[in-house]
């Protein structure tokens, strides 16, 4: 369906005319730098160009009061002096004779981009605005933002198109109070906000900022805020807030729509966030939310001022939603304890409103008292401020974003290898159905150690696997899809983990469900987690080698992948995803799907799947589309896990906990 980007150069008019250190950094380059960037990879020429319309007064009006819109379009015809004045009755704002119209344009995108989703011309899409908008309030500009752009879009896809559940993630360094302000007593809003915070002693200074500020009325539990308390916070930091408070709550809302206040002041760079997290984790935040609402995603640019690591940043994203796979984390993924204690108090924060969190360990942590001035105002933080302790030192943004030299995903991005001729699959147009095999000499040498592999048909399988196999290793196809017999299923998953490591894969993750066995070869070296979905009781065999029963409700198995299966693979970063569904797997089609999509988001996107040809028909098409980038099927309201499955998960979090350090919601407390 395709990716809108939404963009309009009148949006570069408004610039800051007199001298204010606190307002320099909102400047036109912001749209420029990284609008050049998308031209220069060839993202722009791929996407779904749209040229932003002002939004109406009655669009406006949809959240801001019409005195203050009044008030911003009388800066039309005001002098410098007069723009001035009236800007220093707002908190950190500048106006500009173009203010009126640039902010109705970035309004306007919003409003198209999500009339072009929710109408089906696109899949999804980024809208690339100034000003930006998420601070602003009813009848207030603040912290640069004129308009609520995100917040207008929010209740212009509830009045128009009917939407009774939205999601909005905020993951903009700054806290987005105007869009807490507007939606914080509305069940149809759920809103995110990660935010540098420092115990309340960074801009805006809110109470309302920290973690137990969950909103009010109908909308208590609606609000979610993740403070940081310290500067530094990194990609394990930010993949671990999605994993285990973010996902969890937002598919137990199971949202029609995702908007996000995509400010990539949280970027590695920026001279206000001060974090850590770099490019590439916006790939694989904006992947993690492609999982939800069909797909359905709307970005809207908000903050971002380091000019390079805002333009990387922005192409990061772009280029997920086009449906490219993320590219590999840089760095140890380990969360710092400063940000498991950010993320345990605000699942503690939650837990009385969320099912998903209430049968886990959301026992609060004491946190560091914020020290305020007599005034009441916090005092302000020392030049860097606190950092984020992570496991290594993080290098120096221009060298990270020197090494971004990303090789071009592949030509053939998804092939499927099947054996049975009288199967008919409706595959997209860029989906292969290969018709070679490996040699036959060689195939037989990789069956010999296997009774199961002897007949002529597993045998046969297994040239398509190996040769589909070697094609992925080789950089010619990026994933594919391949059946074997149900009696070879077992051996067959030995050959493809053994050929990959023998053939240039390092480490290679084993997601294998039903009643497949650990092959009894496999090393505890490090190359391989082996991850079985199925077996009798939950067991560490080692930190390499894992089962857990298979849940039998929504709920047991979202907290499966989200709670064990993704913390996993994030932390031992494959270069290979093998997905085997064997005898007695009991998935359905979008269980199977949603598997499938969020592994994608590993290992460049290197995910083979290896099916039973019985099942093949029910599952090869729709394992496709998700494998090539589409998004998995809705599994609806998420249900409750089960005790059993819960105490199996709790369990095996324990023990795996000291070696897979991506497992932890909580900080270690030092006596």
């Amino acid at each position: 369906m395709g990716t809108a980007l939404v963009y309009h150069e009148d949006m570069t008019a408004t610039r800051l005319l007199w001298d204010d250190p606190e307002c320099e950094i909102e400047r036109p380059e912001r749209l420029t730098a990284a609008l050049d960037r998308l031209r220069q990879r060839g993202l722009e020429q791929r996407c779904l160009r749209l040229s932003a319309r002002e939004a109406s007064k009655e669009e406006l009006g949809l959240v801001h009061s019409p005195e203050y819109v009044s008030l911003v379009r009388k800066t039309q015809v005001l002098g410098e002096e007069e723009l001035q004045a009236l800007s220093g009755q707002f908190d950190a704002i500048y106006f500009h004779p173009s203010t009126f119209h640039c902010a109705r344009l970035a309004a306007g995108a919003g409003l198209q981009l999500v009339d072009a989703v929710l109408t089906g011309a696109v899949q999804n899409g980024l809208a690339l605005v100034r000003p930006p908008g998420h601070h602003s309030q009813r009848a207030a500009a603040n912290g640069f933002c004129v308009f609520n752009n995100v917040a207008i879009a929010a209740a212009h896809a509830k009045q128009k198109h009917g939407l009774h559940r939205i999601l909005i993630v905020d993951w903009d360094v700054h806290h987005g109070q105007g869009i807490q302000y507007l939606f914080e007593d509305d069940p149809s809003v759920l809103y995110f906000s990660w935010h540098r915070y420092e115990h309340g002693r960074f801009w805006p200074f809110l109470r309302e900022s920290d973690a137990d500020a969950v909103g009010r009325g109908q909308g208590l539990g609606f609000t979610v805020n993740l403070p940081w308390n310290q500067v530094g916070m990194g990609n394990a930091d930010y993949v671990a807030a999605f994993l285990h408070l973010l996902l969890p709550l937002a598919f137990e809302f199971d949202p029609e729509l995702v908007l996000v206040s995509a400010g990539f002041d949280s970027a590695i760079g920026d001279p206000e966030g001060q974090m850590q997290a770099t490019p590439e984790c916006f790939a694989h935040l904006t992947h993690l939310l492609q999982v939800l609402a069909g797909g359905r995603v709307c970005a809207m640019l908000e903050g971002g001022y380091h000019l390079e690591s805002l333009a990387e940043s922005v192409c990061m994203t772009v280029q997920t939603l086009l449906g490219d796979p993320a590219p590999p984390l840089s760095g140890l993924m380990v969360p710092c304890q400063s940000a498991l204690e950010s993320i345990q108090s605000a699942r503690a924060a939650q837990a009385p409103y969320w099912k998903s969190l209430q049968l886990q360990d959301v026992t609060p942590v004491p946190t560091s008292p914020s020290t305020h001035s007599p005034e009441g105002r916090p005092p302000p933080l020392l030049p860097g401020g606190p950092m984020c302790k992570a496991a290594a030192p993080a290098p120096a943004p221009s060298s990270l974003l020197d090494q971004l030299c990303l090789c071009p995903a592949p030509s053939v991005r998804t092939t499927v290898a099947l054996t049975a001729p009288d199967i008919t699959l409706v595959l997209p147009p860029d989906v292969i159905q290969q018709e070679g095999s490996a040699l036959r000499e060689e195939t037989e040498a990789w069956a010999r150690p296997h009774e199961s592999l002897a007949r002529e048909e597993a045998l046969t399988a297994l040239g398509k696997l190996l040769y589909l196999l070697d094609g992925m290793l080789d950089g010619q196809v990026n994933s594919g899809i391949a059946a074997t017999p149900a009696s070879a299923a077992a051996a067959t998953l030995d050959v493809a983990i053994q050929r990959g490591l023998s053939h240039g894969a390092q480490r290679l993750l084993c997601v294998a469900l039903g009643q497949l066995d650990r092959p009894p070869d496999l090393a505890h070296d490090g190359r391989t987690l082996w991850l079985n979905i199925g077996g009798k009781e939950a067991a560490a065999l080692s930190m390499f080698h894992v089962a857990t029963p298979l849940p039998v409700m929504t709920g047991g198995f979202l907290s499966c992948i989200l709670g064990l299966v993704l913390p996993l693979a994030y932390g031992f970063q494959p270069d290979l995803v093998l997905v085997a569904l064997g005898p007695g797997h009991g998935l359905q089609g979008p269980h199977a799907a949603l598997l499938a999509a969020m592994l994608r988001g590993l290992a460049g996107g290197r995910v083979l799947a290896l099916l039973e040809e019985d099942s093949t028909p029910q599952l090869a098409g729709i394992l496709a589309r998700v494998l090539r980038g589409e998004a998995p099927p809705s599994l609806g309201p998420s249900s409750v896990a089960s005790p059993e499955d819960v105490q199996a998960l709790m369990y095996l979090r324990g023990q795996l906990e000291p070696q897979w350090k991506m497992l932890q919601c909580r900080p270690h407390l030092v006596v």
